[in-house]
């Protein structure tokens, strides 16, 4: 009975890696090479210290505080985030303080010379296609002439868009970069529904074109050759007629019926 008990409990631990003991973030992380650790970040990281988060490309990263959560749960370590903060700072060995939950600047372009604003920049490179992840962005302190008018000014926006092309890490997040993700590609079947009035209608046929939700997409009818006007709300399926506008801003609004 004792080995068996024995058995279960390294099964047991094998099973599922424990979490250890709550940890407490730094109230000013730092770091001094560019590359930012769960060490850097935390009081009592133990054998997790060395487990890269990310890379400071500038003076200062900023991480959001998700990312760095998830980050430290899979290594094993327990932060609940008492403070409830958004984004995580962090800055270069011997630099001001700041607050940890302090929202980076908005990437204003000003003359001053040398000035410097924080932006968002690709933590890795992504090739074309490629889904952005909360993990591949961060914040980063650029000249100001490299800031992009218009940029970003949250991860969130980002987050679930599809790359254009090949994006190198380092380089400034703008929005000509991405694109919502495909969702029907050219000679895909797609089922069109056809909504008015609380009446679907629905026929199924064939995309002339890729389109990303909230595009216009052409699909031909294969039984009468006919081609219908459609938005491409979800994989496999569109909407037309007094729908197709309103899908064109909010395809979600379609995607789960």
């Amino acid at each position: 009975m004792k080995r068996i008990l024995i058995l279960t409990a390294v099964l047991t631990a094998f099973a599922a890696p424990a979490l250890a003991g709550p940890v407490s973030l730094l109230a000013d992380p730092v770091d001094d090479d560019g590359r930012v650790t769960l060490g850097d970040l935390f009081d009592d990281a133990g054998a997790a210290a060395d487990v890269v988060v990310g890379q400071r490309l500038g003076a200062t990263a900023v991480f959001e505080a998700s990312q760095i959560q998830a980050a430290a749960r899979r290594a094993g370590l327990d932060w609940a985030n008492p403070q409830g903060l958004r984004r995580v700072v962090v800055r270069e060995g011997g630099a001001m303080t700041a607050d940890a939950s302090a929202r980076p600047a908005a990437a204003t372009v000003v003359s001053r010379p040398g000035a410097t604003v924080e932006v968002l920049t690709y933590a890795r490179s992504l090739a074309a296609g490629d889904i952005v992840q909360p993990a591949d962005v961060v914040w980063s302190t650029v000249q100001a002439h490299q800031a992009p008018a218009g940029g970003p000014q949250d991860a969130d926006q980002v987050v679930g868009l599809s790359a254009k092309r090949a994006l190198r890490a380092g380089a400034v997040v703008t929005g000509r970069d991405l694109a919502s993700p495909q969702v029907i590609a050219r000679n895909d079947m797609v089922e069109v529904a056809y909504i008015v009035g609380g009446v679907e209608l629905t026929v199924t046929g064939k995309a002339t074109r890729n389109a990303s939700a909230g595009e216009p997409v052409p699909v031909l009818n294969v039984q009468s050759g006919r081609t219908i006007d459609a938005v491409a709300v979800s994989p496999g399926r569109a909407v037309a007629g007094p729908a197709a506008q309103i899908a064109r801003a909010n395809p979600q609004q379609f995607a789960a019926r």
